[in-house]
């Protein structure tokens, strides 16, 4: 039983991935061409006169923040919009009468959000090498973070596709909600440098600590502890998991 669970996962998982590479175009080149504007915009044109941040040059402050930008666009994207098109084309219901387990079902779309994260957080970085040199300060922390990060985001986004009755509504999250906490996660500034109560009020924003601990895997400086972006990671990856199993199991939103 084991390698037919084995088999469905990997089946799905291929699935998933030659999805996202048949249309490269839509889903590998925006992110990156996105991204080599804020190199140009925010690194170039407006980095140079705002001088150091952290001991560090500014483009090379902003670099790990703008990969994790597309890290959790990339991973969000592919999993809601991939659900919710299977969902609208009644493919779901084949695997939902399939013996299939759900934790299955949710590993395969996951993976398919993480493995398009991957190649996009590489062609971001490789953009990056030409305008500011490479430095990793912990590569451990660098993996584990994006990692957690791609799977975390996964997971949300396969919750917006449960829930997605149009594709707008797959649209709306990203859009509404995900950009302006991405933004306001301290990718183009440090959270030191805001007042006493904007840094509190930042720390609410679960994206500063991903963006934090990342960076320190780069850079070896960060917002907040490690330990808490770790924890803070962890948790939401339990409750968001929990939830993904919980409403295919049910059928939430998928049976009529």
């Amino acid at each position: 039983m084991t390698n037919l669970y084995l088999t469905a996962l990997k089946s799905l998982a291929v699935k998933e991935t030659n999805r996202y590479l048949r249309i490269w175009v839509q889903t590998l080149v925006p992110p990156v061409i996105t991204t080599s504007l804020y190199f140009v915009i925010f690194g170039k044109m407006i980095g140079g006169r705002i001088g150091n941040m952290g001991g560090f040059s500014y483009m090379a402050f902003i670099v790990p923040g703008l990969i994790m930008m597309s890290v959790i666009t990339s991973s969000y994207a592919n999993v809601s919009s991939s659900f919710f098109s299977q969902k609208f084309q009644k493919n779901i219901e084949e695997l939902l009468v399939a013996p299939v387990p759900t934790h299955i079902i949710i590993w395969g779309f996951v993976i398919g959000g993480l493995g398009r994260s991957i190649l996009v957080g590489a062609l971001v970085t490789m953009i990056s090498l030409f305008f500011v040199p490479l430095h990793v300060y912990s590569w451990l922390m660098v993996i584990v973070t994006f990692l957690m990060t791609a799977i975390l985001f996964s997971l949300a986004g396969l919750i917006n596709g449960i829930f997605a009755q149009s594709y707008d509504d797959v649209s709306i999250v990203p859009t509404f909600v995900l950009q302006p906490l991405t933004y306001l996660g301290g990718v183009f500034y440090a959270i030191s440098m805001l007042p006493p109560f904007w840094q509190a009020v930042s720390k609410i924003n679960p994206i500063v600590y991903m963006i934090s601990g990342f960076r320190y895997g780069f850079l070896g400086v960060a917002d907040v502890s490690i330990a808490v972006s770790i924890t803070i990671l962890v948790l939401f990856i339990v409750v968001l998991y929990t939830i993904c199993w919980y409403l295919i199991d049910k059928g939430t939103g998928l049976r009529s």
